[in-house]
């Protein structure tokens, strides 16, 4: 399914892989880039995120040479996915940037006619990534462990649930108990809600929870999910 922002989880994973490794440096900019891109979903971010990690930027169309050059190194993160060889992940395609308005110029041909080329993820896939983050086995338990503190959801930071857009109302927090811990991150636009979470009650075991909803209408259902995480957190309690 189409995974709109979800695809920046896989993107943190392979910058912080990156720079255990000596490929890129850090600096101000890029760090303020990966909070700005996980926290906020931020496009803007993303693309800088994505810049570094593959050694592209964004701009007109290109002759057919440098093209295949660039839509090769489009590719890293891909084939930096599928060396693991985790079967969860033989299907996805994690080469797009994240856009408001769309791509244009060469990023636009890079989808496709069709859009053919577009992010691609499923289900268990994500919860095959948030696995790895949650088990301190992403990259590193150090790197693993930044990761994870970028996806914890603080009930009493500023703007939780109020000021960032794509966090807001209708995701599978909304209907958990209020001393629930949870890792997490949210994204809705106007194709897509879609929602992962690591989970964490008093007398329960944690569970992964990941639910991908795709269309017009349902998608602005902010009902769906909260439903969905509330029957869940019924079951769960059976295996307690």
């Amino acid at each position: 399914m189409y995974p709109g922002g979800i695809v920046h989880s896989f993107y943190l994973i392979a910058i912080h892989e990156w720079l255990e490794k000596g490929m890129v440096k850090t600096s101000t900019e890029l760090e303020r880039a990966i909070r700005d891109m996980m926290v906020y979903s931020s496009n803007d971010a993303t693309g800088l995120v994505v810049d570094i990690l593959t050694g592209t930027t964004s701009g007109p169309e290109l002759s057919p040479g440098p093209f295949q050059t660039w839509k090769y190194q489009r590719n890293f993160v891909n084939r930096y996915f599928l060396s693991p060889k985790w079967p969860e992940l033989k299907s996805i395609n994690v080469n797009q940037k994240t856009w408001s308005d769309g791509p244009y110029g060469g990023e636009r041909i890079f989808q496709g006619l069709l859009m053919e080329n577009r992010n691609i993820l499923t289900t268990h896939g994500t919860a095959r990534l948030l696995h790895s983050i949650v088990g301190g086995v992403a990259v590193s338990p150090q790197a693993s462990q930044k990761m994870m503190n970028l996806l914890k959801k603080n009930p009493s930071q500023d703007g939780y649930k109020t000021t960032i857009k794509d966090q807001a109302i209708g995701f599978l927090d909304d209907s958990l108990p209020q001393d629930t811990q949870i890792w997490s991150k949210g994204i809705l636009d106007t194709q897509v809600r879609h929602n992962f979470a690591y989970i964490e009650l008093p007398n329960l075991k944690p569970y992964l929870l990941v639910t991908f909803i795709e269309g017009k209408n349902i998608s602005q259902n902010d009902r769906i999910l909260p439903y969905l995480s509330q029957k869940f957190l019924e079951a769960m309690k059976t295996l307690s």
